[in-house]
């Protein structure tokens, strides 16, 4: 089935009503009465939804991933609370994302000085790949195009803007260099 020019199958889209419909209200999975079921519904829809969904992937309450159906996410990650990410993300293994993270995938145009950059559109999209191994602490902001590369930590609150070598740790607005873990 076509919606605004993309596929989807009945399944996915039975699965995505009842993630946002439902499942994405349901408390977190480290909640002591309900945690454990709310985690295992919205991991049973995500696993329809995404293109790819590894083994104990944690999606937690309020995770938004748009449309979903090109997000890629390996075995034993997690989205954190309130965490935005565009349709377009490739997630690795054992990666956590904090929450209220969010991820854009797309910039303003403001090339043309005549015209006011509200016209101008926006740039291609540019998606989000995270390596394996990623720990990206609470409240980060990443920016189009991003790949964070293996054994990396983002500090909470970082702006990330640029991207860095592997098994760095990383923090500041803008993004800066604050160690290697090698």
């Amino acid at each position: 089935m076509k919606i605004k020019g993309h596929y989807f199958s009945l399944k996915q889209l039975v699965c995505l009503a009842l993630y946002y419909g439902f499942a994405i209200h349901l408390p977190s999975s480290s909640c002591i009465i309900l945690g454990g079921g709310a985690k295992r519904i919205r991991y049973m829809l995500v696993r329809k939804i995404f293109k790819k969904c590894g083994k104990n992937v944690n999606v937690e309450h309020g995770a938004v991933f748009g449309r979903g159906t090109d997000v890629e996410i390996g075995d034993c990650s997690g989205i954190g609370i309130n965490a935005v990410i565009p349709s377009s993300c490739k997630i690795g293994k054992y990666v956590m994302i904090g929450p209220n993270c969010y991820v854009l995938d797309q910039n303003h145009r403001y090339d043309q000085i005549d015209k006011p950059m509200c016209f101008q559109g926006h740039s291609g999209k540019e998606p989000l790949i995270v390596e394996d191994d990623v720990w990206i602490g609470r409240d980060v902001l990443m920016t189009p195009g991003r790949t964070i590369k293996k054994g990396s930590i983002i500090a909470a609150g970082c702006v990330l803007c640029k991207d860095f070598p592997e098994y760095s740790i990383i923090g500041g607005n803008p993004s800066k260099l604050i160690k290697s873990r090698l």
